[in-house]
């Protein structure tokens, strides 16, 4: 199953697992089993319309899924996935 990487905003969802490991195909199914698993994490990665927010992103390995298929992008039984927010600086 896919591993995925939590960031420390969101590790209250998941009682402070930085890794958690869900089954699913692509990344939205891997979203979607992870919200059964930490409820309420869902609304902070994806918006009302389901779409990534602005300033999250996700990668599969080293790539960014707005580069790939976005929430279609295939998820393998051994990649990482990864949930960065963006970070704004001056």
């Amino acid at each position: 199953m896919p591993t995925i990487r939590i960031p420390t905003p969101l590790r209250k969802y998941t009682q402070g697992r930085e890794e958690v490991t869900v089954a699913g195909a692509t990344v939205g199914a891997v979203l979607e089993a992870l919200e059964r698993d930490a409820a309420g994490i869902r609304e902070r990665i994806l918006d009302d319309a389901g779409k990534v927010r602005r300033f999250v992103n996700i990668f599969v390995g080293e790539e960014d899924i707005r580069f790939l298929e976005g929430l279609q992008t295939p998820v393998g039984e051994r990649d990482e996935v990864s949930i960065v927010p963006a970070i704004a600086g001056g």
